[in-house]
């Protein structure tokens, strides 16, 4: 079983100290016994530990950041949520495929910002922009915030704040299971809760450091009994040997395990595997044995925002990706919505 995240090193930003909670997480940690030391900058942050690359890459992984996040504008989230909610960025998982692999470039420790209620003012002054219309709001575009959450309590506080909102909402998605600690906040419904789950093919194969398929499932129903909304991104959908039996199966053990009093309201999101050259580059660099398809012959150029585009499945792969899961999706969970194929 995957414990919860502790980091091996931690950086402390000094503006981090002018906010409660970069007092609370540097007591916490000296308590802790981890070593602490103080950065200018997330940027100035140097020497991690490690002879070579991969070492550094690895050791990284494990280093938290505490800081403030300057800019408050928020970035945009089509198609799962109007914006990004800026809590943290980096994660701890070593999923291979990761778009966050050229997001974080050189620089893949992860990063939570202490000036949680700047962050909510700003959200509130984007709701309110949009009044009467409903704003959602992604908390996971650049982490897998539930991974260090039992350590910030950021995203719990989030919670708790957008369920005092009128029109506002809020999603994020995990790969962990460590969720005990959410299961009383005061959510009033208005946060979507969503676990990100595949083929055990993907799991076992590219997404090392992260929960086994079964415990994302079991805490899937921890969260929906707790009263969340709930969904499930298939991300990314990814075609090997027997995908449509292994596809088959992880619906099979959702359907066995998921209880019908907590079906009512479930979503899922269909995200197909796609990468770009940059993101090619740094998963080759980063995982070196790396099993993941990237040949761009096999796939269809799409463009993208910014100009760079990304390889994609051909068509024909696209339509029967999007028919067999659609299939399974109606055959076990009719009652359930899907928001999107991508």
């Amino acid at each position: 079983m995957i414990k919860p995240f502790v980091p091996q090193l931690v950086y402390i930003e000094p503006r981090a100290l002018e906010y409660p909670l970069g007092i609370e997480l540097k007591r916490k940690f000296t308590n802790m016994g981890i070593e602490i030391r103080t950065t200018t900058s997330h940027n100035q942050v140097r020497n991690i530990p490690g002879e070579n690359h991969l070492q550094k890459y690895r050791n990284a992984k494990s280093t938290l950041v505490v800081g403030v996040r300057k800019t408050l504008k928020f970035d945009t989230s089509k198609p799962s949520a109007e914006y990004a909610i800026p809590l943290a960025t980096g994660c701890m998982g070593h999923c291979q495929y990761c778009y966050l692999q050229t997001t974080m470039g050189s620089k893949p420790y992860i990063r939570t910002y202490v000036n949680t209620e700047e962050i909510f003012e700003a959200a509130d002054a984007y709701i309110n922009e949009r009044a009467p219309e409903e704003t959602r709001f992604e908390a996971a575009c650049t982490s897998d915030i539930v991974g260090i959450d039992h350590l910030t309590h950021s995203l719990k506080n989030a919670i708790e704040f957008f369920a005092k909102t009128k029109h506002g909402k809020l999603r994020f998605v995990t790969k962990f299971h460590h969720v005990d600690h959410l299961l009383d906040a005061d959510h009033q419904g208005k946060t979507r809760f969503r676990f990100s789950i595949n083929a055990d093919y993907v799991i076992k194969h590219f997404e090392q450091g992260t929960s086994p398929l079964n415990e994302r499932i079991n805490a899937a129903v921890k969260v929906a009994e707790a009263g969340y909304p709930l969904g499930f991104i298939i991300a990314p959908i990814y075609l090997h040997d027997g995908w449509k039996e292994g596809y088959l199966n992880m619906f099979e053990k959702l359907d066995s395990q998921l209880p019908d009093n907590i079906r009512d309201d479930i979503t899922f999101e269909l995200i197909q595997h796609r990468f770009t050259k940059p993101a090619k580059r740094v998963i080759q660099k980063n995982y070196p044995m790396t099993k993941l398809e990237l040949d761009e012959e096999k796939r269809k150029y799409k463009w993208g925002k910014y100009g760079i585009g990304k390889y994609v499945y051909q068509q024909e792969e696209q339509e029967d990706i999007k028919k067999t899961l659609h299939d399974y999706q109606e055959r076990f969970f009719p009652e359930a919505h899907v928001d999107y194929f991508t």
